[in-house]
């Protein structure tokens, strides 16, 4: 447990090294951060930190930098929330109250808001299909033997299926099926259509076995499809200094390219909270120089999907903790 004078030095410190990329020395900090201790005092608490795990010592330079175990305690703790100027608040809510019809769409734009705001690479992942209810199913003739299928889901999620036919099929077929999928689907969970709902629909419609099979079957496929990842601001981490090291660039690429390490990541069980992950927290050898911090889309309380930022563990937490916080306050009152 640290005390107050160590919390203090720490909190200056990580705020100078995010400030600067440049390891910390005692006399930077007395300078530019208001701390009112004896060069000497703030040495020796500086050696005490490095030794309890808060600090790491850089070989080539006499200052310091905040380790994992540092920046943890920095978030959880002292972490001070940044006032978002007028213009980075016009911005956001302009973005944001784009009139959109879609997940995806909003997704998209929260995704490069977010990125253009705070300048680190943004991932964002929409809702599972299963967390959904069906409002419409739309069936569109494109031709004698091909049909459309447009299914919208409560939270705004729209799958479409293209569906080809080895028999024609007819104007009064196409509002048949949709009378009739709406009829037995809508406020139904968005999910896989089991054998007693094919049977149903095949009872009901003057259509042979094959039609109906066909359908279901291509139903199933898109609701099925795995979730789509969106990408914002790949390119903007390699501003940051660290991304300098080659070795340090080609990780951070490697990460983006492993679907399942993405979707892993922006799946957490956490379904309220703004979740900060840094080095060793996360699972993955390869994150281990990286921070990852996420939160979920939420519009009136409906989960809308996960969004989330990865970038090198010397992150301006404060400043993306509060940018995000701003938006899902945003989309807590339905964007307005």
């Amino acid at each position: 447990m640290l005390n107050d004078r160590k919390k203090k030095i720490l909190q200056a410190i990580v705020d100078e090294y995010v400030d600067t990329a440049e390891p910390v020395s005692s006399g930077a900090i007395t300078k530019k951060h208001g701390i009112d201790f004896s060069s000497a005092t703030i040495r020796n608490e500086m050696a005490e930190l490095e030794k309890e795990g808060y600090l790491d010592k850089v070989h080539t330079s006499s200052g310091r930098v905040p380790s994992a175990k540092g920046y943890r305690l920095y978030v959880d703790e002292l972490l001070k929330e940044q006032n978002l100027s007028i213009e980075e608040t016009k911005y956001i809510r302009d973005k944001l109250e784009i009139k959109v019809n879609e997940i995806e769409e909003l997704t998209k734009i929260t995704t490069n808001t977010l990125s253009e705001i705070t300048h680190y690479t943004t991932v964002a992942i929409g809702p599972k299909s299963t967390d959904q209810l069906i409002e419409e199913i739309k069936f569109v003739l494109l031709g004698t033997r091909m049909l459309m299928c447009v299914i919208v889901t409560d939270g705004g999620l729209v799958k479409e299926a293209i569906i080809k036919f080895d028999e024609d099929v007819k104007d009064e077929q196409v509002q048949n099926l949709n009378n009739i999928f709406n009829a037995k689907l809508r406020g139904k969970p968005f999910e896989k259509i089991d054998k007693p709902i094919e049977e149903y629909i095949f009872s009901e419609l003057n259509y042979s076995i094959e039609v109906i099979k066909t359908i279901i079957e291509q139903i199933n496929k898109v609701i099925e499809e795995e979730e789509k990842i969106y990408y914002e601001g790949t390119n903007k981490v390699f501003e940051q200094p660290e991304f300098q090291d080659v070795q340090m660039a080609k990780n951070f690429l490697n990460i983006l390219d492993k679907r399942d390490l993405v979707v892993d990541l922006l799946n957490s069980e956490f379904a309220d909270d703004i979740n900060v992950y840094i080095g060793d927290d996360n699972d993955e050898d390869g994150l281990k120089d990286f921070s990852v911090i996420t939160f979920k889309q939420k519009i009136n309380d409906k989960e809308m999907g996960t969004i989330g930022i990865i970038g090198p563990k010397r992150m301006d937490y404060s400043k993306v903790i509060s940018v995000m916080k701003y938006i899902k306050g945003l989309m807590g009152n339905g964007g307005k």
